[in-house]
């Protein structure tokens, strides 16, 4: 496999430090290990700050403690929070890569993990955009890949009592593509989710990155439809990360109204399903 240009991009807002510190720490281990497998030659990695100036002592000792093997670290800040998709794209434009990986600051990679992505890309030339196997921290696997979504399947994930979400189990399990999902590659997925997403920069930018309409929520499954229609969305099992990302019906009423805004422009571009 030929060693290639290589870019990610980590948005934050007030992150929790010692977790984007083990994101960061990750991030620096599995860029080496690829250089090690001759899976990329240069890195560039960049952290969009969201936050406001204050918060921005978070984090900072994790950045100053990137390893210069580990290719170059840099940061945008100032912009304010101008939402996920926007500031991804922020770091998009400075890419100059042959591979972007978006990844989010509550991601740690195990250390073979960018190394086996890449190694897919380059197996499988038809696949423009690769999810990853996902753990929690109990090593219970996440199901990130979905279907296509119905309201009726988010209001279950999302907002439904656990005893309404047990009766309908089937629906949940075919939403998170629990008969496909597993230890097997797939090609053909229809969403995969933004906490880490890596794909070939060319289709990045031809499509347009994301839309920075989407504040917050679905701007990953806009963008894995819109990519899906150039190139294949993959699984790659091989390629592990532990999440530690929560639903936003747990976070609050502001997260709540943003879900549902998203969820509005999503299905109005795309195309509603009820059931």
């Amino acid at each position: 496999m030929a060693a290639s240009a290589f870019s990610a991009s980590i948005v934050t807002y007030r992150p929790e430090p010692r977790l984007f510190g083990r994101a960061l720490a990750s991030l620096a281990t599995a860029i080496v290990e690829a250089r090690r497998r001759g899976a990329l030659q240069d890195a560039r990695v960049v952290v969009v700050d969201n936050g406001p100036p204050e918060a921005r002592a978070a984090i900072e000792p994790a950045m100053a403690a990137w390893p210069a093997q580990a290719g170059t670290l840099e940061l945008i800040a100032g912009q304010g929070n101008v939402g996920y998709g926007r500031a991804n794209n922020l770091a998009l434009a400075r890419a100059q890569s042959e591979f972007h990986l978006v990844m989010n600051p509550d991601v740690e990679l195990e250390p073979s993990a960018l190394a086996e992505a890449l190694a897919a890309l380059a197996e499988h030339p038809e696949v423009g955009l690769v999810a990853p196997a996902a753990y929690g921290d109990d090593g219970q696997m996440q199901y990130l890949c979905k279907r296509y979504p119905s309201l009726w399947v988010l209001f279950l994930r999302g907002f439904a009592p656990a005893s309404l979400r047990r009766r309908h189990a089937a629906a949940l399990d075919a939403y998170e593509m629990r008969d496909v999902i597993g230890d097997d590659f797939v090609s053909g997925v229809p969403l995969a989710s933004g906490c880490f997403m890596l794909a070939r920069t060319a289709l990045l930018e031809r499509v347009g990155g994301f839309d920075a309409r989407y504040f917050m929520y679905f701007e990953d499954y806009d963008l894995s439809l819109r990519m899906g229609r150039e190139a294949h969305v993959a699984y790659v099992p091989r390629a592990r990360i532990v999440h530690r990302g929560g639903e936003a019906s747990r976070k609050g009423a502001r997260h709540v109204a943003w879900f549902m805004a998203s969820a509005w422009r999503f299905y109005a571009r795309h195309g509603w399903r009820f059931a």
